[in-house]
């Protein structure tokens, strides 16, 4: 699939999900708002039948003007002229919030207008009286809320329900139900989209490394038929020394080809193996001294110089030896490549907690920001587009971040484009 294709798919599908998920939204809060009305209606008629039945028992007829007001934190605020009693109120209550379909808990103050004082609370869980008709024992649950006092001269009594919100969301079942699915069709499309991305990608870094392995089989392969041309010529055998510069040639780039398929096959089986390796303890001062004084000589032909400052004051680490030199060897073979000018490297040792820290810094082109994330993947190249300049498969940083994991360290980098780069390597020092 082309990416201009993949980038619409994603693009159209986003905006899709974002305007299903607007339209949810706006739906359920709609819903909801519905719900909450509807409630605040069945509150207000189950609490007028209320007054009603209580002046009606009191032998009052006289009729107050709103005699219910709703007040914030899902309270009522109940005015009446009879005095009340609590057997009486909280069955009516009962009664009426059942009959409206409000068969939830709720608590209930009632105010003394003299004293301005609740004279009787309690909390009404419909729970309870359930279980109670079903003969089983439920704990009962104590009141948690403080009444306000609202200076009234008359009697009144205040009703708050502290499950609302609970019992509105166990109405819109429905609209929860389409909510869930809505998330869960985002998550797999969200993870579609991951799945096509992390493919993509895959399949850029594979075109990438059969380009750079064209490339690096190309070079030697035709060294060795242009020698064989050389080699096959009749009068070849009556210049020794001839034969033998050709035999030789075509000896080095075998050896250069064997090398390089062993490396991809090496790398192929570290990916499919865990790795074990066995470590004794040995100076990393000291091995990173060796392999300085190896590549010496590719850095000198360069014109550039090598740099150390090994500051660690306790640098004996567990370690196998031939890994932590190849380490090394790939972080100063890319410091050299991958530098436009005279390469400036320094390699630099210091203890931190618990263990060692080394860093090796460069004056190259640097790393983007962008590739940074994936430099350390196998077979991964920083894009350059059709050049190929720099020889590699791009399995030089997976090594070194395998080999050091290995160890028991981590490995990390700070770069910026056409600035440099800095790798910094932690290693355990394991203390007796």
């Amino acid at each position: 699939m082309k990416s201009r294709t993949i980038r619409l798919v994603v693009m159209f599908g986003t905006a899709a999900l974002i305007g299903l998920l607007a339209i949810q939204i706006y739906w359920v809060k709609n819903a909801l708002d519905l719900k909450e009305r509807e409630f605040n209606n069945n509150v207000q008629m189950a609490l007028m039948k209320v007054v009603n039945q209580v002046m009606t028992f009191g032998g009052d007829t006289t009729q107050i003007v709103e005699p219910i007001k709703q007040l914030p934190d899902n309270m009522y605020v109940v005015t009446i002229n009879e005095k009340i009693y609590p057997n009486i109120l909280e069955a009516l209550l009962k009664r009426q919030f059942e009959m409206h379909h409000l068969d939830m808990d709720f608590e209930y103050g009632i105010y003394d207008c003299n004293t301005n004082n609740v004279i009787y609370g309690n909390y009404v869980n419909f729970d309870e009286l359930k279980a109670a008709f079903q003969q089983t024992i439920t704990p009962k649950k104590a009141m948690s809320t403080v009444f306000p006092r609202l200076n009234k001269d008359e009697y009144y009594f205040l009703v708050r329900f502290p499950t609302k919100k609970t019992f509105l969301y166990q109405q819109m079942g429905i609209w929860v139900f389409s909510t869930i699915v809505l998330v869960l069709v985002v998550a797999f499309f969200s993870y579609a989209i991951f799945v096509i991305l992390k493919q993509r990608r895959l399949s850029e870094i594979q075109t990438d490394f059969i380009n750079n392995m064209t490339h690096e089989f190309k070079t030697p392969l035709s060294t060795i038929s242009i020698s064989t041309d050389v080699l096959l010529q009749p009068n070849i055998v009556n210049n020794p020394e001839r034969l033998m510069s050709y035999a030789t040639i075509i000896q080095d780039e075998a050896n250069r080809l064997k090398n390089q398929v062993e490396r991809v096959l090496q790398m192929a089986k570290l990916n499919k193996e865990k790795i074990k390796i066995n470590t004794e303890p040995y100076d990393i001062d000291l091995l990173i001294k060796d392999a300085v004084e190896k590549l010496k000589l590719m850095i000198y032909n360069k014109g550039g110089k090598i740099n150390l400052h090994l500051d660690a004051a306790e640098s004996i680490v567990q370690l196998y030896k031939l890994h932590m030199q190849n380490i090394i060897y790939n972080l100063l073979d890319n410091a050299i490549k991958y530098c436009d000018d005279e390469p400036v490297i320094t390699i630099s040792t210091q203890n931190v907690k618990r263990g060692i820290e080394i860093a090796v810094s460069d004056n190259g082109i640097g790393i983007p920001v962008e590739s940074q994330p994936f430099i350390f993947d196998k077979f991964y190249r920083v894009p350059t587009g059709n050049v190929h300049d720099v020889k590699g498969f791009g399995l030089g940083l997976n090594y070194v971040k395998i080999m050091t994991e290995a160890h028991k360290g981590t490995v990390r980098l700070k770069s910026e484009a056409g600035k440099g780069t800095t790798f910094f390597i932690t290693l355990p020092i394991e203390k007796e």
